[in-house]
């Protein structure tokens, strides 16, 4: 009764322990994560045993050949995305020119940002599978529909690039300027993102240290000398290969600050005043651009003054509008659908002024700007009602609330009566307002000596000129686009005292640049957003910036020391072990030849030790699967049964050596006697003595007491040669049973 309790026992413990496991362990294994993303990289989700990596083995060559384009179109897109990120200030407009080629407003720009964040999600993702893949080193077999769609994103990312370096050049401006605002933030990141690499790489090149020490333990001496230069030099040189670009890398992020130049990197005391805002066509995120009630929203935003465009009805009459039709900010569409592609300037200020200038904006699906937030019912119902203002309207605000007024003027139509004259008679309109001169910024370049002139009170607005053109003119401000920043900040124009007002200036890392850069003023369609900062965001001193720059380089040398040293201790740990390992193989396999080496004489009795003896099996279908049916039918009818692992053949029958079990020993002493384990056999067995073997076995074997026991007859078998060891696929398997009614 007691061995039946030992054989239920462990099974009591296991269900124990398969109710207290958790769930989710049965789920999310590691053979379930291996499957996933083997069949994620390689569209193979079949359970199977995968092919394993060798020693210094990471792919095929057909694989490592494709390997680079992976990494190539990863770089590529995370770059584009990146451009298009930094590029956020200029969506509107994106979206303005798509609208002009289709007729159809929709947010291009947002459509083109998730386009370019999901090549680069794809090609991360295959990067990191095929990481995790070496990292458990199976194989790299990347799926043909992997590598189609890894060209086609070098494709589009390749025509991507050549549209920005052909038409959106200063494109590139943006990326500089973001930059140097980012510069500091990045330079951290960069040191933190290097301590993350240093894992997998320390890994690495302590792996291929372990591979050349164990190429250097196999190797003889002549093979030492022969293959030096051929193995060990390719492993130290890969060695170097890969760890000297990372440290070399380490140490320019190290001294980077050095030479780093960043804006926002200065004193408080030093922090020139804020910009100056201009509302680009009013407040365009708060009512409809080129409206009253854009305008009123401005000045109620803090902005110093307000930038318009002005087109000339075909009876004179100025006005405000942008585009060079009247489809997207208008109704023309439903009240003359013929007449939308017409320019402004060729319709009679009478047909203008009925046309709706804010149900686009206020009804419309899509806003005009991504992320706008909505409007309150009130300024609902009021952009609804807007017309198309006159300039004569805006002048009058200005007027009233002592703002500045900065407008680009727009040529009439070819056939327009006042095609050669506009300017002068918009100065003569402007005069006829009585707005203060000071007033306006005066920035069209025709006919300025006339402007000045007739009204020299206007403060005359150059383009981006040269200082000597600048100063003969005698201009003293200049209205340029924020991308010129980038040229060493304008600092000729801000040594020739030229005040400088920059356009278009929405993000607040934009005007944050600007304002650390000394700008006076901005041109911004985001004025409620600008209006609320108080200092430059990404601001920062250099003491404060010294300090963390010490900080981090300390940390993460620590960092990657630790790193370093823990895998050259794992990897000499394992060593070790391997060592001690092999050693103690060869003091076993040195023993075994001593002992072979000390038996002369040809033996019959095999001394090989039983391959497999199991006692008191639980089941037998589990622990001795290669029993015979009348044994798994009767399993308690003999108390030692021996079952062969490969059937000799009659041919070839070896005499094999019977080894003592637990149960029966008395009759198994019977049968052959008991061998010492000091003790070794020197002589062969007498002819008399293997005869009354014989007999004794074929005894037992008709009473029962064995059941599967093959013994050959002395005169049958062959004489074996000295020193030859028995084979170990005939040798017979013991397995000992006992009833339960058996003491």
């Amino acid at each position: 009764m007691p061995m039946k309790a030992s054989k239920i026992e462990p099974q009591i413990q296991t269900r124990k322990q398969k109710k207290h496991t958790p769930w989710i362990l049965y789920i999310f294994n590691h053979k379930c994560f291996v499957t996933t993303i083997i069949g994620c990289y390689s569209c193979h989700w079949k359970i199977k045993q995968e092919k394993k990596l060798k020693r210094g083995q990471c792919c095929s060559l057909r694989e490592r050949l494709f390997y680079p384009c992976l990494i190539i179109s990863f770089c590529m897109s995370v770059l584009l995305v990146y451009v298009w990120v930094e590029s956020s200030n200029e969506y509107n407009g994106f979206d303005w020119v798509i609208f002009i080629g289709t007729g159809l407003w929709f947010f291009w720009s947002i459509v083109l940002l998730s386009f370019l964040g999901i090549l680069a999600a794809y090609t991360s993702l295959l990067l990191v599978l095929g990481f995790l893949l070496l990292w458990e080193g199976i194989e790299l077999y990347l799926h043909w529909c992997h590598k189609i769609l890894i060209l086609l994103v070098i494709m589009m990312c390749s025509f991507f690039f050549w549209s920005l370096f052909t038409y959106w050049r200063d494109r590139w401006l943006t990326v500089g300027l973001s930059l140097q605002v980012f510069a500091p933030y990045i330079h951290l990141s960069s040191i933190a993102m290097m301590v993350i690499l240093s894992w997998p790489l320390a890994f690495y090149l302590i792996r291929l240290e372990g591979e050349a020490r164990f190429r250097r333990y196999q190797m003889t001496c002549n093979e030492r000398k022969r293959n030096r230069c051929n193995v060990l030099t390719k492993l130290r040189a890969l060695q170097v290969a890969i760890g000297l670009p990372f440290f070399l890398i380490l140490l320019c992020l190290y001294l980077l600050p050095l030479g780093n130049f960043s804006p926002c990197v200065q004193e408080k005391d030093k922090l020139a005043p804020k910009p100056d805002l201009f509302g680009h066509r009013g407040a365009p995120m708060l009512g409809p651009e080129n409206t009253i009630m854009a305008f009123e929203k401005a000045v109620e935003h803090g902005a110093c003054g307000l930038e318009s465009d002005v087109h000339i009805s075909y009876d004179r009459v100025p006005f405000l509008m942008h585009d060079s039709d009247l489809r997207r900010t208008t109704n023309i569409k439903e009240v003359l659908p013929n007449a939308s592609l017409t320019h402004p300037s060729l319709f009679d200020w009478d047909f203008l002024s009925t046309l709706n200038a804010g149900k686009w904006f206020s009804q419309a699906l899509i806003k005009p700007f991504f992320g706008m937030k909505p409007l309150s019912e009130a300024d609902r119902e009021r952009a609804g009602n807007q017309k198309i203002p006159k300039l004569t309207e805006l002048l009058e605000l200005a007027q009233k609330e002592k703002k500045f007024v900065i407008f680009d003027l727009n040529g009439p139509a070819p056939n327009h009566s006042l095609r050669a004259l506009y300017v002068r008679h918009v100065v003569s309109i402007i005069l006829d307002s009585q707005i203060e001169q000071r007033l306006i910024f005066w920035l069209p370049a025709f006919e300025r000596e006339y402007v000045k002139k007739k009204a020299p009170g206007f403060q005359q607005v150059g383009r981006l000129f040269s200082v000597e053109r600048l100063t003969k003119e005698n201009i003293t401000r200049v209205n340029v686009d924020y991308k010129n920043l980038f040229y060493n900040g304008m600092r000729e124009y801000r040594a020739a005292n030229i005040s400088i007002n920059l356009y278009l200036v929405n993000e607040p890392w934009l005007f944050s640049l600007a304002w650390c850069s000394r700008i006076p003023s901005v041109t911004t369609d985001n004025i409620q957003v600008l209006n609320e900062m108080t200092q430059p965001s990404y601001f920062m001193t250099p003491k404060y910036y010294l300090i963390v720059w010490i900080l981090m380089d300390i940390l993460s040398a620590i960092f990657i020391v630790a790193i370093l040293y823990f895998h050259w201790w794992k990897e000499s740990k394992k060593e070790k072990l391997l060592n001690s390992t092999s050693i103690h193989t060869e003091s076993v396999s040195t023993s075994l030849r001593t002992g072979e080496s000390q038996s002369q004489e040809p033996s019959c009795i095999s001394v090989d030790p039983v391959p497999r003896v199991t006692e008191i099996p639980w089941t037998y279908a589990d622990l001795s699967p290669a029993l015979t049916k009348n044994v798994r039918k009767y399993p308690y009818s003999s108390y030692v049964s021996v079952v062969p692992m490969k059937k000799a053949s009659k041919s070839k029958q070896v005499s094999k050596t019977i080894k003592t079990p637990v149960r029966g020993e008395d009759d198994i002493r019977q049968l052959v006697p008991t061998l010492k384990a000091s003790e070794s056999i020197q002589a062969p067995i007498s002819d008399s003595a293997r005869e009354a073997t014989y007999q004794s076995s074929s005894a037992m074997k008709a009473t029962g007491i064995f059941s599967s026991i093959d013994v050959s007859h002395p005169q049958k078998q062959t004489e074996r040669p000295p020193n030859t060891k028995s084979s170990e696929e005939s040798l017979p398997v013991f397995t000992t049973s006992s009833p339960s009614s058996s003491s």
